[in-house]
């Protein structure tokens, strides 16, 4: 029998399981960090890895590709502060080693060199 005490444990709550709350900024920061270019590789070589320009938030980038606004994305190509990653910055950067901050944002990675 369950007890009806007050002073008891509290009772357990159920959720659905997957069911998240989290904001669409706490989702885009959990999948943010800072990494070195052998955790890129992969993704540039799969041909979804893209260079943010340092003027942009990198978080603002992934809002906007992950809530669809395909017209800003296309802007931000055409102006060049949204690049798909080519073999010669892969070159470099394997060459040079640099640590990078990244954002998954499925199917793409953003990144970009950490300053240094």
């Amino acid at each position: 029998m369950i007890s009806q005490d007050p002073t008891g444990p509290e009772p357990m709550k159920y959720a659905i399981l997957g069911e998240d709350s989290s904001t669409p900024e706490e989702k885009l920061a959990a999948f943010k960090g800072v990494v070195a270019w052998g955790y890129l590789s992969p993704h540039f070589e799969s041909g979804v890895l893209y260079f943010v320009d340092p003027g942009l938030d990198l978080e603002t980038v992934g809002a906007a590709i992950s809530g669809n606004q395909t017209e800003q994305v296309k802007r931000w190509l055409k102006a060049g502060d949204l690049v798909k990653i080519e073999q010669l910055h892969a070159i470099q950067w394997a060459m040079e080693a640099p640590e990078f901050e990244a954002l998954v944002v499925s199917p793409f990675v953003l990144c970009r060199p950490v300053p240094g």
